[in-house]
């Protein structure tokens, strides 16, 4: 099968590539910029932007299906990047795949489309959780757009579902652990609240496994067409277990002070003002988005997405942060 990967350079993008060409499919990766680690593993890349239609029409040319995983993500930023990366992009894919008669899309999203603020989910399915209201952050409210048009263009041309990892982690990330390691090393990383919320995360090799079996299974009367789904370890941690968990996989000292959560969401107030008034440059180190993220709980059903497409997690939680340790042990951040 001939597959195209949006966003195939970066952390998951990667690792359902690799996935892919290890099984014998031929890989197509867009991105805006050029990975040797993908030319590495035969992928073949595209450069550009995502959110201009005729880039996605050229990558788009001749696939067989295409898993949409290329998004802006971060916690704070400019409205209309996020908007035209998340929206503009997933608009254009849908545009190309049908112009080109392409029958297979599985759209990565995120649990952060159900931000309820401080409601707790707990062991409940995407199909019991409702869409979030007023979401402070761009990321989750451009996402949740992105999600419901691209449930919305499945039909009998065009099968599409969509998936949603939470909090993926393990070796390779250049993002999520690297932070958090440099604020432990500084002193500067804080739990928020008693850091006893039950979350649960997603190994990035887990993430991409399911993305490969929701594709197998996708087809246009499939159970999976036309629905999103969470998806996780199914291992619920408490916050600090989890924190202390990963930060002692890579090295770094682990948190055991904490922040009031009325404290810590009055500082992130405070600092989303100060950026916008000032129009202060990088992200505040707290927002309000991120500190209700933090402070709930966060677990999910993964019964649907066994039952859908037979996802089980191939890495338990405790087999990922033994990668992890063995890998820092020689590529220590």
């Amino acid at each position: 099968m001939k597959v195209l990967v949006t966003g195939g350079g970066g952390f998951l993008g990667a690792k359902i590539c690799e996935q892919l060409r290890a099984r014998g499919d031929i890989v197509f990766s867009v991105s805006r910029s050029f990975y040797p680690e993908l030319d590495k593993l035969g992928v073949f890349q595209y450069q550009g932007d995502i959110a201009k239609l005729d880039v996605v029409r050229e990558a788009i040319d001749g696939v067989d299906a295409v898993i949409h995983n290329a998004a802006k993500a971060g916690a704070w930023g400019a409205y209309e990047d996020y908007y035209n990366a998340n929206v503009v992009g997933t608009n254009n894919v849908i545009e190309a795949m049908r112009e080109q008669c392409v029958p297979k899309l599985v759209y990565t999203s995120t649990p952060s489309v159900t931000h309820l603020a401080t409601n707790p989910v707990a062991g409940l399915s995407a199909q019991q959780v409702p869409y979030g209201e007023n979401l402070k952050a761009a990321y989750a409210s451009t996402k949740k757009i992105a999600e419901i048009n691209a449930l919305a263009a499945n039909d009998s041309t065009l099968a599409v579902t969509a998936l949603r990892p939470r909090l993926i982690w393990g070796v390779g990330d250049n993002h999520l652990l690297p932070r958090l390691v440099e604020r432990a090393r500084a002193g500067k990383l804080r739990l928020i609240g008693r850091g006893d919320n039950l979350v649960d995360a997603t190994y990035v090799d887990n993430a991409a496994q399911a993305h490969l079996q929701a594709l197998d299974a996708l087809d246009f009367d499939s159970r999976n067409a036309g629905k999103a789904y969470f998806i996780s370890n199914g291992e619920p941690q408490t916050m600090k277990h989890m924190v202390n968990a990963m930060l002692q996989a890579a090295g770094a000292p682990p948190c055991n002070s904490s922040i009031p959560y009325p404290i810590a969401m009055a500082v992130g107030k405070a600092s989303e003002w100060a950026y916008n008034k000032f129009d202060l440059k990088g992200e505040p180190l707290l927002t309000q988005f991120l500190v209700e993220q933090m402070v709930t709980t966060h677990w999910y059903d993964m019964t649907p997405a066994r039952e859908d497409f037979g996802y089980v997690p191939a890495v338990s939680f405790e087999e990922g942060v033994a990668r992890m340790r063995e890998f820092y042990l020689n590529h220590p951040l």
